[in-house]
């Protein structure tokens, strides 16, 4: 079949996305790598369908470029949200269904290709505090570590043993590498499911912004972020044990679009 397809990314993290409302795809994991393939295919850390869903401006489907459907997508909410104002669902603002929950958007400055997305992520508890690193669930699971010197971090290497480890077991973690530097944090995220570095993860830079939180007690309700890919902000109100009224606010951009020919299972 010939698959319709939109390009886009947020701060470096790059989707591929599918109005699914009419194409009615179900892809298999096969497909999904095909399609995500940076060689043989359009390229991508992830793949997400547009979907309808009752009540709601529109549903999201999320799949990491390994093929395997997975959990929330921050920078990928946000590339959806610019999306749907393109197809005309909404205005400038959104309410969408993922696989962790219901999502709230607000669209700031629109152009014919970008936008300030602002999306307000799920409630999130303390976590877990160990020795070497803290592990939050922000839609996804995170294991953030603190470093002196995050430019020169072996992210590959030490994320990728982490992801693994044991305490995550059996589904892993996405592992964050945090320098705070002066009024920002810099931060370096290894991604399960893509199994590599990427240049921004939405959940990850929450993940990060929260940890942060908890060493930081005079923190003033919200981070901004620097990635490999750009710059990102979490905000935040401090409930207890819990983070509530969370959002990532950053840009997301239209690449381009075109046809591809999808092979068969």
């Amino acid at each position: 079949m010939t698959l319709p397809f939109f390009k886009y990314h947020g701060t470096g993290n790059d989707f591929i996305l599918i109005d699914n409302r009419i194409q009615n795809l179900n892809p298999s994991e096969k497909q999904v790598v095909m399609l995500c393939d940076r060689h043989f295919g359009i390229g991508a850390d992830g793949m997400m369908l547009l979907t309808t869903y009752p009540g709601y401006d529109f549903g999201m489907r999320y799949f990491n470029s390994d093929g395997h459907e997975s959990t929330m997508c921050g920078n990928g909410g946000r590339c959806m949200t610019l999306f749907a104002k393109t197809l005309g669902l909404v205005a400038d603002k959104a309410r969408f269904m993922a696989i962790d929950g219901e999502h709230l958007a607000e669209i700031l400055h629109p152009d014919h290709t970008s936008a300030l997305i602002r999306l307000r992520m799920k409630d999130a508890d303390s976590g877990t505090e160990y020795q070497d690193g803290h592990f939050i669930d922000t839609g996804s699971p995170h294991f953030v570590v603190f470093t002196q010197d995050v430019r020169s971090a072996d992210v590959f290497r030490f994320g990728r043993a982490l992801r693994h480890d044991l305490r995550f077991a059996p589904g892993g973690a996405n592992v964050d590498f945090v320098e705070p530097a002066g009024d920002h944090l810099v931060v370096r995220t290894y991604e399960r499911g893509v199994e590599d570095e990427t240049l921004s993860c939405g959940t990850g830079v929450t993940a990060s912004a929260l940890a942060m939180a908890i060493r930081d007690p005079g923190n003033p309700g919200f981070y901004l972020i620097k990635t490999c890919g750009g710059d990102l902000k979490v905000s935040f109100r401090r409930d207890g044990q819990w983070f509530r009224e969370v959002w990532l606010e950053g840009e997301a951009r239209f690449v381009f679009s075109g046809n591809i020919d999808l092979p068969d299972e």
